[in-house]
């Protein structure tokens, strides 16, 4: 299927690993402009070979976005670049296991403002130009918005905040044909994934709790991944999905929903 991405302009927050990093590939591999906003790290030439692979037409920007201040200059610069923004995909943002009892209220605002406030005003300033193509947004989200986790209550108020501006924007941009979806991630393996895996112990003792929770996904007992969101937002961001908005997308192999008596 042709998604008719062709030349398509999208920013792409944390997408030199992981989920935001499948993400970019696959735009590039359906022939539109990837323009991804990260922090810069030791992975920044790995990144640039495997995108230079499929296309040189793609836009980089290193910034932290804790220092939201700085997304207004990077989207006025990326509009003058390329004349437009068809849309964008908030993905940046970690799971810091912030705690309801050891965590103070000023450490709670600061990982909110971390996993959450970007996602804001890349859209504040973003959507002028959005508007005017009539495009589309994309969220990722976490399970931990709906199910809970234990021990990660910043994260979780900030995934829960992010499927609610999910709807809010689709119903105040639903009159400028401008549409918006979620997806909800739970267990995807990525570098995040994978060094919160090490802190179970050695290498034994790493199977074994990546066992239980494989155990627990329902289709082919094993983690989403990456990829797999990608082709989801891939095709969300697409004219294919042009009726659908205000969604939240589960790609996690049936763990939200169904029944853990299945295994």
């Amino acid at each position: 299927m042709d998604l008719n991405l062709k030349d398509k302009v999208y920013i792409v927050t944390g997408g030199l690993k992981g989920i935001g990093r499948a993400i970019a590939l696959q735009l590039a591999r359906e022939g539109a402009i990837p323009v991804v906003l990260n922090r810069k790290n030791n992975v920044v030439e790995d990144f640039k070979a495997e995108m230079e692979k499929i296309t040189d037409n793609y836009s980089l920007y290193f910034i932290d976005l804790n220092n939201t201040e700085e997304i207004e200059g990077i989207v006025k610069d990326v509009v003058e670049k390329y004349g437009k923004i068809d849309g964008v995909v908030n993905n940046a943002g970690k799971n810091d296991n912030l705690s309801l009892e050891e965590t103070s209220w000023q450490e709670f605002e600061k990982s909110i403002h971390s996993n959450l406030t970007h996602y804001y005003e890349l859209v504040h300033q973003a959507i002028p130009y959005i508007k005017a193509v009539k495009g589309s947004i994309v969220n990722i989200s976490s399970k931990t918005a709906v199910t809970g986790q234990g021990k990660t209550s910043a994260y979780a108020a900030a995934k829960g905040a992010i499927l609610g501006l999910t709807r809010e924007w689709a119903a105040a941009l639903a009159k400028d044909s401008v549409r918006i979806n979620a997806i909800v991630v739970s267990e995807s393996w990525t570098p995040l994934y994978k060094e919160w895996i090490k802190t179970f112990g050695d290498e034994e003792q790493q199977k074994a709790r990546l066992k239980l929770i494989t155990d627990k996904i329902p289709f082919e007992n094993r983690m989403t991944e990456p990829e797999e969101i990608a082709d989801t937002a891939c095709f969300l961001l697409s004219e294919r999905a042009s009726h659908t908005t205000g969604q939240w997308v589960y790609v996690d192999g049936g763990y939200v929903h169904l029944d853990r008596a299945l295994s």
